[in-house]
């Protein structure tokens, strides 16, 4: 976690259409909690990305910890198991995605393939 201001378009969005809400989505991986909908996916992206530069500038005034963006995070590539540094990093979004530590998602994914 960061104390100074990263780069939010460094962060990690995906925006996806919802069959719920009849709309898009916007999401930030760095960010979990936040989400933005909008009837486009430029409206959404680009409204949620500055929800996010909003709520971070909003973190650094009050002294509060700010995620690095997953893209600049350093990856040592060992976690018990030695794998490359390019394998780490999709394992680390792929956790990030469902909300688990690496180490719960290797272990789920290795009980799958067993």
């Amino acid at each position: 976690m960061s104390t100074t201001i990263p780069d939010v378009t460094h962060y990690t969005y995906r925006v996806t259409w919802s069959p719920e809400d009849q709309e898009f989505v916007a999401t930030c991986l760095e960010l979990p909690c936040l989400s933005w909908l909008a009837p486009t996916q430029d409206e959404a992206l680009h409204s949620l990305r500055d929800l996010v530069n909003t709520v971070v500038e909003d973190m650094h005034r009050n002294d509060e910890p700010i995620p690095d963006p997953l893209s600049s995070r350093s990856y040592s590539g060992k976690f018990n198991l030695r794998v490359g540094e390019r394998l780490h990093r999709q394992l680390a979004i792929k956790a990030a995605e469902e909300h688990l530590s690496l180490n719960q998602y290797v272990i789920r994914k290795l009980g799958d393939a067993s």
